[in-house]
């Protein structure tokens, strides 16, 4: 089984290999003639020039491997390591250890543990990182080599803070400030720093202080500037819990240029989180709610949270819900559940500390009970939508309708009754019949005369007085009723009505009720005055007995209302006048 992991870890870097052969073209005969001091020198040289470097990485891989010298192949893989992208940084550093453990040397393979306990570190995966550091410490304690030890004891110290295990991290810290002291100026003030982070961790934070004031005073002793804007940093988030906000934001602030610079991404979001809580805590919130935002892009882009970052989403989430803004509080609780799932990898030790505000059972509930509500939604206004989209689709069918309506209108004849009328193929009898007939009064109906046709004498003489009738515009006196009508035709109401329905084709109420519309619609079109009237004066012009009685009977008759016919008019007349 050990054979074959480690044949495939062969070929795995072979692959590497091959496609940096591929890449960087074939090595020159030259360059496998240097010595690896040489190419290990050159690589520091070229450090800017990422091309170059992996050149003389590679070369020194080649030459080390063709001369069976592990040592130097675990070296070798080292470098290529920290040129290569970090997505292959575990399958270098798996070679490298294999590479190592066939030297048979303690401080090799402690090495080689350490490189890969530091890309576990990179990787936030901590567990694996200390399991990692322990087993460097476990061979380079077999040595004599004390550097080694305090770098392995540092590695430990920082992975153990990570974790929470702040008090063993302290004596660490101690030992090796103690130690680098005298060895390493930048590991020095790296020990100081880390201590300081773990005392504010346990509350003490006036030591904190202490050691940050330390950490700034022994770099300017140094002439070493480069970890003065940690340590203000660090003071920063100090001074967060010593409740002197505008002291923390100000240090966050001083801090935050050079750490950018430096493309420190995880610090970078630490000043994020503890500006937003300084500015939500003076009750800033619509600022704070900007620096938590920037936590979670640094999550989206970089994948980078630890445990004490995830209040910024327990607090974005209260904000949304108070604003009223569910599409928002959605998608922070989703991103929560999210940093949960990285957290409960990676912190599971550290995460029971963590008071949690919303635990993932309260989140799925929540996120349920969002979604369940945006669907209501959804349904909601889809249902509006479609009501609007009916609406619309019908004032769109209605323009176009009275549109045509008010075009049909403008062709008819309303100059003379536009009544529908039956054939009627018999001749008119001569005046002198119709005289005779004016001068004879059709007594009141009779069952007699109910029964009996009428004559084609009688019908002819009542027709010629009914387009007398019509000429006339008797039609507009108000109120015309059946009877009046009958009186002034010289006959009864049965007879009007027959004569109405046969040779008028409607019912003697609707056709006065034409009659008086025709009149209005042909006043409308033929006389400007008429078109400044009101409703109610138009009725009152044709014999109507309301204005909703005039109203009902202009619509029944044009499709169309007396408003809207007048509206389009006076349109059509300017349209035409501007021509």
């Amino acid at each position: 089984m050990i054979q074959k992991r480690h044949l495939l870890i062969t070929l795995l870097l072979f692959s590497y290999y091959v496609e940096a052969q591929l890449t960087y073209g074939k090595i020159p005969d030259s360059l496998l003639a240097k010595n690896y001091n040489y190419l290990n020198k050159a690589i520091q040289k070229h450090k800017n020039d990422k091309a170059k470097s992996l050149l003389y990485a590679q070369t020194w891989l080649r030459k080390s491997e063709a001369n069976n010298d592990f040592e130097q192949v675990a070296l070798a893989y080292k470098s290529i390591l920290y040129l290569s992208d970090k997505s292959t940084w575990t399958a270098y550093a798996d070679s490298m250890l294999v590479a190592a453990k066939q030297t048979k040397n303690d401080l090799t393979i402690g090495a080689a543990y350490m490189t890969k306990a530091t890309v576990y570190y990179g990787e936030n995966d901590n567990k694996k990182a200390l399991d990692n550091f322990l087993l460097a410490d476990e061979y380079i304690a077999k040595t004599e080599d004390s550097y080694s030890m305090y770098k392995v004891k540092f590695g430990i110290a920082q992975t153990k803070y990570y974790l929470g295990f702040y008090d063993e991290a302290i004596s660490l810290f101690k030992e090796c400030i103690e130690y680098f002291k005298e060895e390493n100026d930048r590991a020095y003030l790296n020990s100081i720093h880390g201590l300081g982070v773990c005392y504010n961790k346990i509350g003490k934070y006036d030591l904190s202080s202490v050691t940050n004031q330390l950490g700034i005073k022994e770099g300017r002793k140094l002439e070493n500037l480069e970890m003065e804007p940690y340590f203000i940093h660090s003071e920063g988030i100090n001074q967060y819990f010593r409740n002197n906000y505008q002291k923390a934001i100000s240090d966050l602030n001083t801090a935050l240029p050079s750490i950018k610079n430096n493309k420190d991404f995880a610090n970078e979001t630490v000043a994020y989180f503890y500006l937003g809580k300084c500015f939500w805590s003076i009750r800033e919130q619509e600022k704070g709610i900007e620096y938590f935002k920037k936590v979670d892009i640094a999550f989206e882009q970089q994948k980078y949270i630890r445990p004490d970052l995830r209040e910024s989403y327990e607090l974005l989430i209260d904000y949304f819900k108070k604003q009223g803004d569910i599409k928002s509080q959605l998608y922070y609780i989703n991103q929560l559940l999210k940093v949960d799932n990285v957290l409960g990898t990676n912190y599971k030790y550290l995460l029971r500390k963590v008071v949690k505000e919303y635990d993932t059972k309260e989140l799925l509930k929540s996120k349920q009970d969002i979604e369940n509500a945006m669907t209501f939604r959804v349904v909601i206004d889809f249902t509006i939508i479609v009501i609007m989209a009916v609406i619309i689709a019908y004032l769109i069918y209605r323009h176009f309708k009275n549109k045509r309506l008010f075009e049909e209108i403008m062709k008819r004849d309303t100059s003379k009754s536009n009544i529908q009328k039956n054939n009627y193929d018999q001749q008119l009898v001569i005046d002198t019949t119709l005289d005779k007939i004016e001068k004879t009064i059709v007594p009141e109906n009779t069952d007699k005369q109910n029964s009996q046709e009428i004559s084609p004498e009688f019908e002819a003489g009542i027709l010629k007085m009914l387009e007398k009738f019509e000429q006339g515009k008797k039609y507009l006196e108000k109120d015309m009723t059946l009877t009046k009508m009958a009186l002034l035709l010289n006959t009864n109401n049965k007879y009007v009505t027959k004569i109405i329905s046969k040779h008028r084709g409607k019912g003697s109420i609707d056709y006065i009720t034409d009659l008086k519309t025709d009149y209005i619609i042909e006043m409308l079109k033929t006389d400007s005055k008429f078109r400044n009237y009101t409703n109610k004066a138009l009725g009152e012009e044709a014999g109507f007995g309301s204005t909703q009685n005039f109203s009902r009977a202009f619509k029944a008759r044009t499709g169309i209302t007396p408003t809207y016919f007048i509206y389009k008019l006076k349109k059509s007349i300017a349209a035409d006048s501007s021509q």
